[in-house]
């Protein structure tokens, strides 16, 4: 797979997500086994809009040239991904979300380890 079929994989996951859950955060999160009360919509519509601008991000960034700019994108989307990974984890266990959460594990840990791959075939500048 290339970089950029990976970037454009991970802007059609965060429009497909992340305007629902800043619609809809009540419904979504519903679907996935966690309830949200009125101080719970905030941070879910906050998600919403960090999928949002993630999405932009990999769309503008999927041709973007070997570059210290495009080394820093990939650690910044490993990073998030690894540790969106383990956030899921920590719910699942605690049995904040359903089995449907798994899907969530599986979307994280595609990402975490397809950006850490790119990160680590990219030259250090």
């Amino acid at each position: 797979m290339k970089l950029k079929t990976l970037m454009l994989i991970k802007a059609a996951v965060c429009l497909f997500l992340g305007v629902p859950i800043l619609v809809a955060p009540v419904f979504i999160y519903s679907i996935f086994g966690a309830s949200l009360n009125a101080a719970g919509v905030f941070p879910a519509r906050e998600y919403g809009s960090a999928l949002i601008g993630t999405m932009l991000i990999t769309w503008f960034a999927r041709e973007a040239v070997e570059s210290e700019a495009r080394r820093a994108i990939l650690l910044g989307l490993c990073v998030y991904d690894a540790l969106g990974l383990v956030v899921t984890l920590i719910a699942l266990f605690a049995g904040t979300l359903n089995a449907l959460g798994w899907l969530i594990v599986v979307i994280y840990l595609f990402f975490a380890l397809g950006f850490g791959y790119f990160l680590a075939r990219s030259p250090k500048p």
